[in-house]
């Protein structure tokens, strides 16, 4: 088979161009929540959860007051930000819905549950959280069997509802 990466290996953070480094800390910083860590400049932010020393990156060193990247050409498709429980993205759906930020698209997939959107840039972000691994649907060979189907929003912001 071959070289197989590592099973601990991660991805670490996303490094995004962007064309004002201020309209995009409104929806990283103060939307999502991220913290910044440094500013590299005027030009570069590092942002994170939790104290990491980044795990968004945002720059304008070729991108500076440019026009999005068009849709229908190569390049990122989105970026995932991974929330630990389904109350957390309970939560974020909460602050976008209480935002009226847009969402673009909401998915069950069977393994998670994502909601969609695009930043300042027009850049596609997914937040999600992921079921337990032993809730994931399979085959009768154990195949994984990921789908698409629409996410009960009602039922996610249902895990806000206090007992």
């Amino acid at each position: 088979m071959g070289y197989a990466v590592p099973a601990e290996t991660r991805i670490g953070h996303a490094h995004l161009k962007v064309a004002d480094i201020e309209r995009s800390l409104k929806f990283y910083r103060d939307l999502l929540g991220f913290e910044v860590m440094q500013n590299y400049g005027s030009d570069a932010v590092f942002l994170s959860a939790g104290g990491y020393h980044h795990h968004i990156g945002l720059n304008t060193w070729y991108s500076k007051n440019a026009q999005p990247a068009p849709v229908r050409s190569a390049g990122l498709f989105h970026v995932a930000i991974l929330y630990p429980t389904r109350k957390d993205l309970a939560q974020i759906l909460k602050r976008l819905i209480d935002a009226n930020y847009p969402l673009t698209g909401a998915s069950d997939h069977g393994v998670s549950e994502a909601l969609y959107m695009n930043d300042p840039d027009q850049n596609g972000i997914e937040l999600y959280w992921d079921r337990p691994r032993d809730q994931w649907p399979r085959d009768a060979n154990g195949g994984l069997q990921m789908v698409t189907e629409a996410l009960d929003l009602e039922g996610l912001l249902g895990e806000l509802k206090v007992v």
